[in-house]
């Protein structure tokens, strides 16, 4: 068994280790999760915590892990008689983000229950955490129908498996951690809100603790087990700390006082819902219990804050997370009483920790583009080869009807187009390749029934066969890959112009975050093509690409397209079942070179053999209007639309339009 790395050997991170601990006091608190680059210990500390959890007495042979002091009346492996038990140490279970609903949850013996009537079920992954730690690496990843059934379970302290008319129940109560790397996209608002804490973690930027964080990690390299034995004793103390906090947890007091600091400071932030001050209560106690005291302090309720409300204050996903320290230190001191009043130095370094207020928008009080910077700019006039120019800021998103391309995918789950998923409503039925996960039982029996007197059948069972079986085929949504290609030259410049073709594109990135959808973006000006945003679901990356993009210069519109091209081309490759829209923001007009116009059109062609989905977004102004756009979609094969037509809900309306255009095949 390898040895893990100590937690108290975990060099900085004190608010991680600290959210870990009080989870451990009390798995009441709802779990953790932990955001941060790569590479800052947040795998690892997770692990260690497991070596700190005290041992646990569980009945002998159940399966799952039923305290012997009070079973669970309803445990598959019941019902207990009162005896035997044994010792064991608390699990730490790892669910992979490519786990099936079946790994999670459990399964049943669908031909045995078929055919003898009996309730063989095989416990999953909730099951084995049961009063232990489940740890969820990369959350963010892990499909959304897993991460609704993983929280449903947290919250209710239960499983439920139903399937074809059985039904098992089993408890499930365990401490929830997940880590995750925002660059790779971020968990919707409502699952945010189901963690109970969460804290961000970043590398240290001082030489003298990476040099400790580096020899504290070689030394654990050449000896995992000697270097453990030096840290016996912190993680001794450690481990008796919580075994304390966890007994003197039940004699806390949460005064009235502290409760309406609570109270206050969550109705201050406008955090939705309750479940914010639920766990703030629970926090600011655990707190105090791990502190040894028996009453909530002002500093308990500060920290609690803290570590609970900065996720439930994004109301999107281009909010920052975080909270005005600043005003938490207002609220509480407003809402003291007696000897609960705050420190008067508020506690906190940074007087708000260099984050901006969450209630002042990054658009508040601002007409949607920045200031001119410099001068040597010539007036921005339509079709005029300026040389480059400032970032303009986006107009403000708005919301778009329903995007999807026509057919019938296999991608990745979503909330986009019409594909074949493992969830949605029954569509058919076929023989199950490799393990079944979704029984049609009315096909099933139909392709047993013909074989029953041959096989001897004499009783009211039905004989099955594994030959029999039939797998569901279902129709749900998949995610798609929606790339923008985006003409940035010099007759693209006119700054509302650009303001408004970015907020679009945000607006579509917020869509696409919402249903899972990858998004992309390549921009064409000067000499060359750049790939602005690689296909993401961060819409923060997004956001601040799309922030600090330039105009101005020629306009290689083929070099544009070749460049999208070749995007979809290595995104086929990573993953070929994702289908695409092209969205082309452009003028149509095309320079530099020879023939740029043709060479522009034969680009366009490679969409068009391929029956990629497209639409071309107009942007051509003025009174003589060439109608090179319209042109570059009929080489695509695609749509031409205005520029107007981009605002409000008429860009849905135009991506519907492609459904009738495109030469992609179901």
């Amino acid at each position: 068994m390898t040895t893990p790395f100590p937690f108290t050997a975990v060099v900085g991170q004190d608010d991680l280790r600290l959210a870990l601990l009080l989870n451990a006091v009390s798995p009441a608190v709802g779990g953790v999760l932990v955001r941060g680059e790569k590479g800052t210990a947040k795998s690892t500390a997770v692990r260690a915590l497991s070596a700190l959890m005290p041992q646990l007495d569980v009945v002998s042979g159940c399966r799952f892990s039923c305290d012997p002091d009070s079973p669970d009346p309803a445990c598959p492996d019941g019902p207990h008689e009162p005896g035997a038990f044994e010792t064991r140490p608390a699990r730490m279970v790892e669910l992979p983000v490519g786990a099936s609903e079946d790994r999670l949850v459990g399964a049943l013996d669908i031909e045995r229950a078929l055919a003898e009537g009996v309730k063989a079920f095989e416990p999953g992954l909730l099951a084995d955490a049961h009063r232990g730690i489940l740890y969820v690496d990369e959350v963010n990843l892990l499909h959304d129908h897993l991460v609704d059934l993983l929280l449903d379970a947290a919250a209710m302290g239960a499983s439920y498996v139903e399937r074809e008319g059985v039904s098992v129940r089993h408890a499930a109560r365990f401490l929830l951690v997940g880590t995750m790397n925002p660059e790779e996209g971020e968990l919707r608002p409502q699952l945010l809100d189901r963690f109970g804490l969460t804290v961000e973690v970043a590398a240290s930027r001082e030489p003298d603790q990476r040099v400790e964080v580096v020899r504290r990690r070689l030394a654990y390299d050449d000896d995992p087990a000697g270097f453990a034995a030096r840290w016996a004793d912190e993680e001794t103390a450690v481990r008796q700390r919580i075994v304390a906090a966890r007994e003197l947890l039940p004699s806390v007091r949460l005064g009235d006082g502290a409760l309406r600091q609570i109270a206050a400071t969550c109705a201050a932030f406008e955090v939705d819902g309750m479940r914010a001050d639920i766990v703030m209560a629970r926090t600011a106690t655990a707190l105090a219990a791990w502190a040894g005291r028996t009453d909530v302090l002002a500093e308990d309720v500060r920290q609690a804050a803290l570590l609970a409300l900065p996720h439930r204050r994004r109301r999107n996903p281009f909010d920052a997370p975080g909270l005005d320290e600043d005003k938490l230190d207002e609220t509480l001191e407003e809402f003291a009483e007696g000897d609960d009043d705050p420190d008067p130095d508020g506690g906190g370094p940074g007087g708000g920790g260099g984050q901006p207020s969450p209630d002042a928008g990054p658009q508040d009080g601002e007409t949607g583009a920045r200031p001119e910077a410099g001068d040597g700019g010539e007036p921005q006039v339509a079709g005029a080869g300026a040389g480059e120019q400032s970032a303009v800021r986006a107009a403000e998103p708005f919301r778009t009807k329903v995007l999807s391309v026509p057919g019938l995918g296999e991608g990745a789950a979503g909330r986009r187009s019409r594909a074949r998923t493992e969830h949605g409503r029954t569509t058919g039925a076929r023989r199950p390749q490799g393990a079944l996960t979704k029984l049609h039982l009315a096909a099933t029996v139909q392709a047993a029934a013909p074989h029953q007197l041959a096989r001897g059948r004499s009783g009211r069972g039905l004989v099955v066969r594994r030959d029999d079986l039939r797998q569901a085929t279902r129709e749900g949504r998949e995610g798609n890959l929606v790339l923008f290609v985006v003409d940035a030259s010099g007759s693209m410049a006119a700054r509302q112009r650009m303001s408004a073709v970015k907020g679009a594109v945000l607006s579509l990135l917020l869509d696409a975050y919402q249903r899972r959808d990858k998004v992309g973006l390549v921009t064409f000006r000067g000499a060359a093509a750049d790939v602005a945003l690689p296909p993401t679901s961060s819409v923060d990356a997004a956001a601040v690409r799309l922030e600090s993009l330039p105009t101005g210069g020629r306009t290689p519109l083929a070099a544009g397209l070749l460049k999208a091209h070749d995007v979809l081309r290595v995104e086929r490759l990573r993953d070929p079942a994702r289908r695409a829209l092209v969205v082309v923001v452009t003028d149509g007009r095309a320079t530099g070179g020879p023939e740029p116009v043709a060479l522009a059109g034969r680009a366009a062609r490679l969409f068009a053999a391929e029956g990629v989905a497209s639409v071309v977004v107009d942007c051509e102004s003025g009174p003589v209007r060439l109608g090179l756009a319209g042109q570059l979609a009929g080489e695509l094969g695609g749509t031409a639309v205005t520029l107007d037509e981009l605002r409000a809900d008429s860009i849905a309306g135009l991506v519907r339009d492609v459904q009738g255009t495109s030469r992609r095949a179901a």
